[in-house]
């Protein structure tokens, strides 16, 4: 049978960096085995939908790489693809398991419900349940006639579906993360399958559509992991085989002490989303890893090892790559601890290893350019890369580059501005003002070093003093390439200033 995956997001905001995770490893696991991977909207609880969310979903897995070969967006022989526009379908199925007795019409009000669970409270039951137990002291079609019944339902009484678990059976069920998982029916209550305003639970709605979809493999957060059971059950009440489950290791917060949230993100100072999200009703914004400077290949590669090893000692992997050597046995049961410090070591090494022209373009891209020419940019980049984590330091760090020095660095103005370091960089100024050649890194340190010789003093005692001189700073990125992008003219100009400026020692 061909693989076929899904990631079934819900479009109740800004897609958290775990389903990012969730929605890679499924891809991961679809290119390896030559299969497909589906996208479906989950949208059944319409009281949390937000506006702009499923667009977001779209661009976010756009953004990462994941391609996805059928489903909303894309299409394909089982659209539509959002759970609201096959509403009236469910119904069917929902039916179909009332007349095998596999299910019943629920009418218990809110306050019916709420009663049934203080009495069970009161009496100190372990969990107030709507159960095999206590759905016989409720109003539903186990308890009435089936003229009452349909007298209701003839009647527009609000009413759900809930699914009639047998309480005499043990559930059973091999997951791929975490071996066999069984659990005993008596300890599952009676779950809402269809409810009142006629849209299915994801319990329905997700048995029914990834059944019809033919999804052979479900790999899904471990939150899931307590309805697997009821999941499990509901495809043997269908007479469906049930696809294979994998459920995978929460993401902890950097200290590994309990589930990654919001507000972990928020106080450690790094985004929990891939892309920046701006809330439609409030118009807050939250940070997003695209925007605060993270590569795509960064993401990639991070989320993978959140909670999978590759068995050997390479860490940076294509996409390619890690394709090849994924499989859901090396996913491990235990959580997987989100260190951010990791994640920026990875975005050093994927933006070292790319080219000048690729981060000049990332850059010309961006809405904070310098107005400078490619050219420039290109040295730019070469300059800075190995010395900075994300792009857009690569400008924040050389503002020295475009605006001349209005104050110097005051330690190393009293360490190292002396009477050498004048009647050097004197020197340089005078050799640079007769050099007519071009003007590379290469001949300004040739120039450098023949005016420090000329007048008798040692090039690396200067060094320092003459970087103060042109950056302002005692210390910084490669000095010769820094002078060679800012020109000889420049050069010259800043030099003059500080004689000028600085104390005549």
């Amino acid at each position: 049978m061909s693989v076929r995956v899904r990631f079934a997001p819900s479009p109740t905001g800004p897609l958290h960096i775990g389903g990012v995770r969730t929605a890679l490893y499924n891809y991961l696991f679809a290119r390896k085995n030559g299969g497909k991977m589906l996208l479906r909207i989950e949208d059944t609880d319409q009281n949390r939908y937000v506006p702009g969310a499923e667009n977001y979903i779209l661009e976010a897995l756009k953004w990462v790489g994941i391609e996805i070969d059928e489903g909303q967006g894309i299409g394909g022989p089982h659209a539509p693809y959002r759970q609201s526009e096959r509403k009236e379908m469910y119904r069917t199925y929902a039916e179909q398991l009332i007349a095998a007795g596999k299910a019943y019409y629920a009418f218990d009000t809110a306050e019916e419900i709420e009663a049934m669970r203080k009495r069970l409270e009161e009496a100190g039951a372990d969990a107030a349940q709507y159960n095999a137990i206590t759905r016989l002291q409720m109003t539903n079609s186990l308890t009435l006639s089936a003229e009452e019944v349909q007298q209701r339902i003839d009647n527009g009484d609000p009413y759900v579906v809930r699914i009639k678990i047998d309480p005499k059976q043990d559930i059973r069920f091999k997951d791929i993360v975490r071996e066999w998982v069984a659990v005993h029916a008596s300890t599952l209550d009676d779950k809402v399958l269809l409810k009142s305003d006629g849209m299915p639970t994801y319990h329905l709605a997700n048995i029914v559509d990834d059944h019809l979809m033919g999804i052979t493999h479900v790999i899904r957060g471990e939150e899931w992991l307590p309805s697997a059971p009821l999941h499990v059950l509901m495809y043997q009440y269908f007479g469906w085989t049930a696809p294979q489950f994998a459920h995978l290791p929460l993401l902890l917060k950097p200290e590994g002490n309990g589930k990654l949230s919001k507000r972990d993100a928020d106080l450690g100072g790094f985004p929990i989303f891939p892309l920046q999200w701006q809330d439609p009703t409030t118009e807050t914004i939250a940070r997003g890893f695209r925007e605060d400077g993270y590569l795509q290949e960064t993401i990639v590669n991070f989320l993978a090892f959140l909670g999978w090893n590759p068995g050997t000692e390479q860490e940076l992997f294509t996409m390619d790559e890690l394709i090849e050597a994924f499989s859901l046995e090396r996913i491990h049961k235990a959580g997987a601890r989100f260190d951010i410090t990791k994640a920026k070591w990875f975005n050093q090494q994927y933006l070292k290893g790319k080219s000048d022209e690729e981060l000049a373009s990332i850059l010309e891209a961006s809405n904070n350019a310098p107005a400078v020419s490619h050219d420039t940019l290109l040295k730019v980049c070469h300059l800075m890369k190995e010395r900075v984590t994300f792009p857009q330091e690569i400008l924040s760090e050389t503002a020295f580059l475009f605006e001349t020095p209005t104050e110097y660095e005051e330690a190393i103005v009293a360490s190292k501005w002396n009477a050498d370091a004048i009647k050097a960089i004197t020197a340089y100024v005078e050799d640079l003002t007769i050099y007519e050649g071009d003007f590379l890194a290469e001949s300004a340190k040739a120039i450098w070093a023949a005016a420090a010789e000329r007048v008798g003093i040692k090039m690396g005692k200067v060094m320092q003093a003459l970087r103060l001189a042109v950056t302002g700073a005692g210390h910084g990125p490669d000095l010769m390439l820094t002078m060679e992008i800012l020109g000889k003219d420049e050069v010259i100009s800043r030099l003059e200033k500080a004689i000028s400026t600085l104390p005549q020692v």
